[in-house]
């Protein structure tokens, strides 16, 4: 059964799923209609627009039953490691043994939005001394404490050093109540001075060969973990095929972000776009579903482009965004004002890129692990902001800032800047906090006026 891409209500789509399932549906084992997770307290879902394939149906029952399955993981004796900050590197290490499951406790930041603050998991954190001051990254804290939205991990791993400061903080509360962490050393990527060697990293940047070293030697220690945790060995044949397996998904997303972003038409939703991006940083738990996942959304896109199909009008304004939101909905509302996704930042390229495969193994992890965004300089961020830009045709940017966050005090300006000179492109900077209703009005008037400035130049 096939219809028209369309944006529909979680309403419309628990109808669409039965008539889906009549027509011979076939689904994953964490399959069902959307509408059964407002019972898990998923409130936010109920004022979402999504997609209407059954490729989007079965990306977001895979986000949405992360929880079942690592409590699933948790009773038949797997072993679970936290891994925490560094984004996509540690959980490709964990992933390469099969008898580990993986997951970003980071991740508990979305919680407030989707269940609307009745988790209490922000309430929690305030009573500690996190305020809404903190990035709404606290929200992982107040997760630890109620041991309701994920098991406690048998080892918790955390990058420190050239990271948020908040997060730094957040993760040592959590240590404090007794949860050890394996803390390891991510040194600020800087320029190589005069003829000290250098080394060109997987996300395009820059780098001393002695902070490759450094952080090679980091990871070694987190391997020693992993490997005593699991009582096996984590070898260079185990690691290469961990890198293998990252690098089939993350082609899969390179090919899915370059023909969402850069088709005529757009043919697939900003939401679902996102969701899928940050399924690629530790597999949502799952490092065999997740590629399966992806690819059907791939196929979906590829079948759309085909077709000149849409869920857009052509002319509508192509932005590139900085920064994931707190809200969802947000991404909803940027489409309802006339604008598209064409092209994002948020945070993890070095969680998009293709780790190497012809260098040993352990050194091809640490240059991926450098070429995280946030432990280099804003300019470096911006420079791959502008490569992207071009890459994908858009006409102007957003930068979302994440209140509270440390990261985001400054360095919108700096990215802004480098925009405006290098591309003469607007940008647009705004604040989402984790639910946006109160600032709607506003944020749409802001995401309408970007949208008529791009249509303005274009004449």
């Amino acid at each position: 059964m096939t219809d028209a891409p369309a944006k529909i209500s979680l309403d419309e789509w628990d109808a669409r799923y039965a008539r889906l399932r009549d027509a011979g549906l076939v689904e994953a084992f964490y399959g069902g209609p959307l509408g059964r997770h407002l019972a898990d307290g998923d409130r936010r879902l109920a004022k979402l627009r999504y997609d209407n394939s059954p490729a989007a149906l079965r990306l977001w029952n895979f986000l949405l039953t992360e929880e079942d399955r690592l409590f699933a993981a948790r009773q038949a004796g797997r072993k679970i490691v936290g891994v925490m900050k560094d984004l996509g590197t540690t959980a490709a290490m964990a992933m390469s043994l099969p008898e580990v499951t993986a997951f970003y406790p980071d991740g508990a930041w979305w919680i407030p939005c989707i269940m609307e603050h009745t988790s209490g998991v922000l309430e929690i954190a305030d009573s500690m001394g996190l305020d809404e001051s903190f990035c709404p990254v606290r929200a992982m804290l107040g997760a630890f404490v109620s041991g309701e939205h994920f098991p406690q991990p048998d080892l918790l791993v955390c990058s420190v050093g050239a990271i948020c400061d908040d997060f730094s903080a957040i993760a040592q509360l959590v240590e404090a109540l007794g949860n050890p962490i394996l803390w390891w050393e991510m040194p600020a990527r800087r320029h190589p001075a005069g003829d000290e060697p250098a080394v060109i990293l997987p996300t395009g940047f820059t780098a001393p060969a002695s902070q490759v070293a450094i952080v090679r030697g980091e990871l070694e220690r987190v391997r020693v973990a992993l490997e005593d945790l699991a009582g096996s060995p984590l070898d260079d044949q185990a690691l290469a095929a961990g890198i293998a397996r990252a690098n089939h998904a993350r082609g899969l997303l390179d090919e899915l972000r370059s023909l969402a972003f850069s088709a005529e038409i757009c043919p697939m939703p900003a939401l679902e776009m996102l969701i899928a991006e940050m399924l690629i940083i530790h597999y949502c738990s799952d490092r065999d579903e997740a590629p399966a996942v992806l690819a059907d959304l791939l196929a979906e896109v590829r079948r759309r482009v085909a077709d000149g199909a849409g869920v857009l009008p052509a002319d509508a304004a192509r932005i590139f965004w900085v920064n994931p939101v707190a809200d969802l909905r947000v991404m909803n509302l940027l489409e309802d004002c006339g604008g598209r996704i064409c092209g994002t930042e948020l945070l993890f390229c070095h969680a998009l890129d293709p780790i190497p495969t012809d260098l040993p193994p352990m050194e091809a992890l640490a240059r991926a692990a450098l070429g995280d965004p946030m432990v280099g300089s804003a300019e470096d961020r911006a420079q791959r902001v502008c490569n992207d830009i071009l890459r994908f045709g858009a006409e102007a940017v957003v930068i979302s800032r994440i209140p509270g966050a440390s990261h985001c005090a400054l360095e919108g300006g700096v990215i802004s800047g480098i925009i405006n000179e290098r591309l003469g492109l607007p940008v647009l900077e705004i604040e989402v906090p984790p639910l946006s209703d109160s600032m709607t009005p506003a944020l749409r008037t802001r995401l309408a006026a970007i949208g008529e400035v791009v249509k303005e130049r274009r004449r």
